[in-house]
């Protein structure tokens, strides 16, 4: 991509993600799945991988999602629209919830069933910690997107906590790994929240996704 391009996507990210984010909906059965209608695009990752703070920074609010250093805060997928143009899914994070096991058992049905039966969902943002690297939980999550033959990107968080020689290696191990799953976008977006970095990048990315404004 030439540098006018990537500057015009750049400012396309900006101006959707400048517009008004509002919480629609709150669902922890199925049953309760808001109807049909814009594009979604989910956020998932281990508990505590981030996932709030990335939300809040991409829209710019401090309070659009809970911060929290309890595993497992998020406990339904909590539907946000953007502008109209685009809604934001926040999803339970997996691996660490301080949750009963019959209620874990529920969350995950409940993705899988809104995983494989959400035709509007446009792409899933896998968010792995950068100074971890992918886990075995990770890579079960990457093959249950792959069978339910739904578009995701991995994006990587706390990028500042790691040293850049150690940040690229990872990534690339990373990209090489993703080239084997099917339905993994191949590339990676390495973000800090704390740091704003690869912030204004994946705006652009999910203002592709988006229903088109007249100014894009």
């Amino acid at each position: 991509m030439n540098a006018p391009d990537e500057r015009i996507d750049i400012e396309a990210g900006r101006r959707l993600f400048a517009q008004d984010c509002r919480f629609v909906a709150g669902a922890d059965r199925i049953e309760a799945l808001p109807p049909i209608g814009l594009p979604e695009v989910a956020f998932a990752g281990r508990s505590n991988v981030g996932k709030s703070s990335l939300l809040n920074a991409l829209t710019g609010r401090t309070t659009l999602a809970r911060v929290s250093h309890t595993p497992g805060r998020t406990q339904q997928l909590n539907f946000f629209d953007l502008g109209g143009r685009l809604v934001l899914v926040d999803m339970p994070g997996f691996g660490f919830a301080r949750a009963a096991k019959r209620r874990i058992k529920d969350w995950t049905g409940l993705i899988e069933r809104y995983l494989r039966g959400r035709p509007n969902l446009r792409r899933v943002c896998l968010l792995i910690d950068a100074r971890r690297a992918a886990m075995a939980i990770d890579r079960a999550f990457m093959e249950r997107l792959d069978a339910a033959a739904v578009s995701y990107q991995v994006v990587l968080t706390k990028a500042d906590k790691v040293k850049p020689p150690d940040l690229k290696r990872r990534t690339g191990a990373l990209g090489a790994e993703l080239a084997q799953h099917a339905a993994a976008h191949p590339e990676i977006v390495v973000t800090s929240a704390h740091a704003g970095i690869g912030v204004p990048e994946l705006r652009a990315a999910l203002a592709a996704l988006a229903v088109p404004s007249q100014f894009d």
